[in-house]
């Protein structure tokens, strides 16, 4: 299979007068001459028109649980289809996907399916969704697009693990059609947007607006913490302050470890008493689900009342232990709403990660 055999046509560009096109996805804003690649590589000029190199191939598919996209209110101990493609629109030093994401080898791309055809191996597999993630799906927004319509005529709900980096047109078109989200906020401050992953931080915080009041997708945010790059006590409480004010108190936040990987393996992994300081600053900030993640952490996995404070959704890493909230997402002791998608809980997917093949290697 070659690439021309996957090449799909691309939103969101434009001539310029000095006869390069301009890729109008994402801030980068790639300026191409003929045969060039955008910075996320799947981007690339064709004649007088911008194409997705991509478009049906993946990396690998494989069931996991949701909450390890990770999201905890969005159907908890539900089974979600992942798969991604590969490139990254962003450059970051620390990727814990790098493989997938930096890749320039199209031979990864071993799976060849169309949007019915995952959607039918979601239903086929029981999962409640399907989640575009291990590299950003931005990038290939239109294969996704595809995808999320053809999963939604399945009755199969749609989510994006994204960084959020994309321009306000793509933007609605693209979460028009997710039902959830998680946004990857990196850090708090373009200097280490700017130094570690080559993009900026506004364009993240206006995709962060943009969704939570604008849209009806839900949205959980991740951090990745570093020590000593966006662990500080300040920035910590500067970006659980923002959200607060700013998206709301009820917004899932997610504090999750970082190991040595990529171009940043000189940095020591992430203890998990930095992950514990962070939650509680988050929660000191007014933030009522704060979580921690890559750790077994009873206490930072809990899902607890906003208002009775009883522990609802107990889970150790992505393992549920208990499940205590009422089919239509309330407290069952104060019957207080909890933040989120819920539906009748029939038991926890568990910890799982399920290989699935779609086709042959071509």
């Amino acid at each position: 299979m070659t690439a021309a055999d996957t090449s799909h046509p691309a939103q969101w560009w434009h001539a310029l007068p000095d006869g390069r096109l301009q890729c109008d996805l994402c801030p980068r804003d790639c300026r191409l001459h003929e045969g060039q690649r955008g910075q996320c590589f799947v981007r690339q000029r064709s004649g007088d028109a911008l194409v997705l190199t991509t478009y049906g191939r993946s990396s690998g598919f494989c069931v996991d649980p949701i909450e390890k996209k990770p999201l905890n209110h969005f159907y908890p101990g539900s089974s979600v289809l992942s798969f991604g493609t590969a490139g990254c629109n962003l450059a970051c030093k620390f990727c814990q996907n790098w493989d997938i994401s930096k890749s320039r080898d199209m031979d990864r791309l071993m799976d060849r399916a169309s949007p019915a055809a995952i959607a039918a191996a979601a239903a086929a597999a029981g999962c409640r969704s399907v989640a575009f993630t291990y590299n950003d799906p931005v990038i290939f927004a239109e294969y996704a697009i595809d995808t999320a319509r053809a999963c939604h005529a399945a009755g199969i709900r749609t989510v994006a693990v994204t960084a959020g980096y994309i321009h306000a047109e793509p933007r609605r078109a693209f979460f028009e059609v997710m039902d959830a989200a998680n946004v990857d906020l990196k850090a708090f401050t373009d200097d280490f947007y700017f130094k570690l992953t080559g993009a900026h931080l506004q364009p993240v915080l206006d995709t962060l607006t943009y969704l939570v009041r604008e849209t009806g997708c839900w949205t959980e945010i991740t951090t990745l913490l570093i020590p000593g790059k966006n662990d500080s006590d300040d920035e910590l409480r500067r970006m659980s302050a923002w959200i607060a004010a700013e998206l709301g108190p009820q917004v899932p936040l997610h504090f999750t470890a970082f190991h040595p990987d990529y171009k940043l393996d000189d940095v020591p992994a992430t203890p998990g008493t930095t992950l514990m300081r962070a939650r509680r600053i988050a929660q000191e900030e007014g933030l009522q689900h704060v979580y921690t993640g890559n750790v077994h952490d009873t206490e930072g996995g809990t899902t607890f009342c906003a208002q009775c404070h009883a522990a609802l959704v107990v889970r150790d890493w992505h393992r549920i232990l208990r499940y205590d909230v009422t089919d239509d997402g309330r407290c069952p002791h104060c019957t207080s709403p909890l933040a989120g998608r819920f539906e009748r809980f029939e038991g926890s997917f568990g910890p799982h990660r399920i290989p699935v093949r779609l086709a042959p290697r071509a």
